[in-house]
């Protein structure tokens, strides 16, 4: 079985990013510049968020940290999003979610610039993006994408299942896997007898959100599984997917493992995104 490491992937596309970035800063004086806004004090959201900035600065962008206590009200966090949009040495504006219950998403996402929606979120990047014209496309389902790409994985002509069907993961992986003519069935919590479909794909991707979902007689001989599911399991918090990993080695031709498939690639995308964003506000601008 061909495990389709993310974390390799992931090194190729950051070491790529290096000379893009310093090119960048040699024609506008200034380097990519991602702001990401958290509320609250969940300690994986914050983790998270860590990540994303080490990753940063770490291809020679910057990131700068908005820590808000979860008491803040819907007109602060309004405001604050206006005043990143209007900040021209800010590219990129990411709001991690989900939100304390008082605040609203939508009123969130109605806000942000889609010129510096790095996530592809707001109602407008959404449009463009199943539109067949993207400002950027979706960090989880782009990443996804590069790492079939790194493998010389065509999916042209493949029977694909996506389990799942949220606007971050699901819904934008179905159209981009039919963008690249794979023929796509988008599978759900209401859908009867899961394994009917996933067994008949020649590729599923996996984003339920439920822990060991799905094992090796879920899947036929030969199939690709990418396994988007992170779970916290025990004390010590080890992850695990949505797929049991270990049940598929000797019968899939290739899977994702968790950690280090998608996870890593998602983080990628959203360092390509954000750096696209700024190249192309500065086309505008020069």
């Amino acid at each position: 079985m061909l495990v389709l490491n993310g974390k390799e992937v992931s090194k190729v596309v950051r070491a790529s990013l290096i000379p893009r970035v310093e090119k960048f800063k040699l024609s506008t004086g200034r380097v990519p510049h991602l702001a990401v806004v958290i509320v609250g004090d969940d300690v994986a959201s914050h983790v998270y968020v860590k990540n994303k900035k080490k990753a940063c600065e770490a291809v020679g962008m910057t990131s700068t940290i908005h820590a808000h206590p979860a008491s803040i009200t819907q007109k602060e966090l309004n405001d604050l999003l206006k005043k990143l949009n209007a900040d021209n040495g800010v590219d990129g504006i990411l709001v991690q979610l989900p939100l304390p219950k008082h605040l609203s998403t939508d009123e969130v996402l109605g806000i942000i610039s889609p010129e510096k929606d790095p996530d592809c979120l707001t109602f407008k990047s959404v449009g463009y993006f199943f539109a067949g014209k993207p400002i950027v496309s979706p960090c989880t389902p782009a990443g996804i994408m590069s790492i079939l790409n790194h493998y010389g994985i065509s999916v042209a002509g493949m029977n694909a299942v996506v389990v799942g069907r949220s606007n971050i993961v699901g819904k934008p992986m179905a159209h981009m896997l039919m963008e690249a003519n794979a023929t796509v069935t988008l599978c759900h919590s209401k859908t009867k007898n899961l394994s009917v479909h996933t067994k008949q794909a020649d590729l599923v991707v996996v984003a339920a959100g439920k822990a060991h979902l799905l094992g090796k007689e879920d899947f036929k001989q030969g199939a690709i599984v990418i396994d988007v599911g992170m779970h916290g399991t025990g004390q010590g918090q080890k992850l695990t997917g949505d797929v049991r990993f270990e049940e598929l080695n000797g019968w899939v031709q290739a899977a994702s493992p968790v950690p280090g498939g998608v996870g890593p690639m998602t983080i990628t995308t959203l360092l390509q995104n954000t750096c696209l964003l700024a190249e192309k506000r500065a086309s505008q601008t020069l």
